[in-house]
């Protein structure tokens, strides 16, 4: 099947080409295009170069120039300033999450407790609705609202108890394949986005940073285990309920990387957790 294709393929090109003559034909066409809207103004200009494949007989047989093409595109953008806002899904977050015990990344041992797998505990959040203003091409400040989940993923075979004074733990006779505990926020960044103009792929860099505030709607545990199956509690576990903090992004394009610190502890009202903080880094996408 693949020989008749090619054999058809071929046939179909010789019969085209031989119709022309023993010279190659070079081709030039240079194209304007000037796009308006009610903000922007983009002139692009192409300029391309071919050559015409010829087939021929004697001393010019079987003499193929191929294809070339040469593209020169030129942007100008001008983007008048304005307020912006709507729904999106933009700046995706997926990174490690750590905790700070008082300035140290080891935990006291009255926080022995919560050890955790550094590398399977993680951050994610995105945000979904987003007001701005821009200043010019380079330079604009928003306000988002989004989601934010932080997993820790123990290492003891505890089980964190609901409803307590104080954040408090059972050691349990079950070995838990996944003993996971997470705060779920609602995130509202205000972000300072300085950017580049477009470069000739279409993309830019991106530099931004600001402050945070999360507000806690749910804390959770689960846990999986051959004895017990799956299993999931909810409570606030001592979270704080309302967080703060700074964060930065930096990246290319569709991708980059970021940094969260909280200058709040993770826990309150529970003593023994004084000075607990966290940090997240990992990987941004969508700009």
């Amino acid at each position: 099947m693949k020989r008749y294709l090619l054999t058809a393929l071929v046939w179909a090109t010789a019969t085209g080409v031989f119709a022309q003559n023993t010279r190659t034909d070079t081709l030039k066409t240079r194209t304007d295009t000037v796009v308006k809207s009610s903000t922007d103004t983009v002139i692009v200009k192409t300029k391309r170069k071919g050559f015409k494949f010829t087939f021929a007989t004697g001393d010019e047989a079987r003499k193929i120039a191929a294809n070339r093409h040469d593209t020169t595109k030129i942007k100008e953008v001008s983007k008048a300033p304005g307020f912006s806002w709507g729904l999106t899904f933009a700046r995706f977050d997926l990174g490690l999450t750590t905790l700070i015990d008082n300035g140290s990344f080891n935990l006291s041992p009255q926080n022995n407790f919560l050890r955790y797998r550094s590398w399977k505990s993680s951050n994610v959040g995105f945000d979904l609705i987003q007001v701005g203003y821009r200043f010019n091409s380079a330079f604009r400040i928003y306000l988002s609202g989004g989601l934010d989940w932080t997993h820790i993923r123990l290492r003891e075979n505890i089980t964190i108890l609901e409803d307590q004074p104080v954040l408090t733990y059972r050691q349990d006779n079950i070995n838990y394949s996944k003993n996971r505990f997470t705060s779920s926020y609602i995130r509202i960044p205000l972000t300072f986005d300085w950017r580049s103009h477009d470069d000739n792929s279409g993309r830019r860099y991106h530099i931004d940073g600001g402050a945070d505030i999360g507000i806690l709607y749910n804390g959770r545990v689960k846990q999986v285990s051959d004895e017990n199956g799956k299993e999931k509690f909810n409570d606030d576990y001592h979270f704080t309920k309302l967080r703060y903090g700074v964060f930065a992004r930096v990246g290319y394009g569709f991708t980059g990387l970021f940094a969260k610190y909280y200058f709040n502890d993770v826990f309150q009202d529970s003593p023994a957790q004084k000075g607990l903080k966290n940090l997240s880094f990992g990987l941004t996408f969508g700009f």
